[in-house]
């Protein structure tokens, strides 16, 4: 334990004990001399301002004074090496997951993460550049439009916008109360109470237009009923489950699917033959059965018998393009 380590260790044990915490406990615990824990807790107290006070008895030990002891706090920024393991995680983060759109509003934190970083300890930078973070996936975002409209969530305003669903490619203006932003798979999510269609709705960031955030306060939706309405059944654009799906798969695929998080309600089970039966509720079959399809002929929906015929019409189709005898290439 380094003596940044060291001190950081006996404030933390100072200021959470109830009564004087004897010497030896101490050296237990920052595994140090007796000479060192006396030179830390003169930093501490000399060069740091805490409130240590020693006391008297058949053992010496250590305490922070009633009161002040309540109220002080390390000066600057001070973190374990598991904190700074994590902090070094969500610098790569900040600086590689969404560069576009996170970046310029985080770059202030950024500076400060790698000060303290580099800072630490010895003065040797860490080496972050060993932890990746690749984003699968995701679309392009207007860092414009991003910040309107999270400003809008945290501010609790009401904001208007241009939307072009993807699916049927129309052009609407809404009018909506933000409820919260969510990031999921890679790309950002507006979770919203629309006030045109008088229901909540999940919008994607990256097809909004034209965002202005009004003077209007947002109507607040209780965490329940979002919950139950944007995440009760499988994937984002969920709303209330209509059914449960029933997926089996391969002995092969089974050792990676029974670790994996499909639902919150999900039921998995291992048969007897080594395959895995995975059950989640579903709303929105799309999603669902891209997220099957991934698997190949490592995977079968067994149930129910709507969704079956979906995946096997999918199949077909999908087959077909390959069995035209048009291979791309026109001669």
């Amino acid at each position: 334990m380094d003596r940044y380590e060291r001190i950081l260790t006996l404030h933390r044990l100072l200021k959470s004990a109830h009564y004087p915490v004897p010497l030896s406990r101490l050296m237990d615990e920052l595994e140090c001399s007796r000479a060192t824990l006396y030179r830390d807790v003169a930093f501490l107290r000399d060069a740091l301002g805490a409130p240590v006070q020693s006391v008297a008895g058949d053992q010496a030990s250590f305490r922070y004074e009633a009161g002040e002891g309540d109220s002080f706090e390390l000066p600057g920024l001070w973190l374990t090496s598991d904190e700074l393991a994590a902090l070094m995680a969500l610098n790569e983060l900040i600086g590689r997951s969404d560069p576009g759109v996170l970046a310029g509003a985080l770059a202030p934190f950024k500076a400060r993460i790698e000060r303290l970083l580099s800072d630490h300890g010895s003065g040797k930078a860490l080496p972050v550049d060993r932890i990746r973070v690749i984003s699968w996936g995701a679309r392009k975002l207007d860092q414009q439009v991003f910040r309107i409209v999270a400003g809008a969530v945290l501010e609790r305003r009401q904001v208007t916008f241009r939307y072009r669903a993807r699916t049927t490619n129309s052009d609407t203006r809404r009018t909506v109360s933000p409820q919260r932003l969510t990031h999921y798979r890679d790309n950002w999510y507006l979770d919203v109470w629309d006030h045109d269609r008088e229901a909540l709705r999940s919008f994607a960031v990256d097809r909004i237009a034209e965002p202005q955030a009004q003077e209007a306060r947002a109507k607040d939706v209780e965490e329940t009923e979002l919950n139950e309405l944007l995440a009760s059944s499988y994937g984002i654009f969920a709303g209330k489950p209509k059914a449960w799906a029933t997926i089996r798969f391969s002995s092969h695929a089974a050792r990676w699917v029974a670790d994996e998080h499909w639902h919150s309600q999900q039921k998995g089970e291992w048969l007897p033959d080594g395959r895995y039966e995975l059950k989640v509720p579903y709303s929105n079959s799309r999603e669902l059965l891209m997220d099957v399809l991934k698997y190949g002929p490592d995977a079968e929906i067994v149930a129910p018998l709507p969704l079956r015929e979906e995946m096997k019409i999918l199949l077909q189709l999908a087959l077909s393009g390959y069995q035209n005898g048009n291979n791309g290439n026109h001669h």
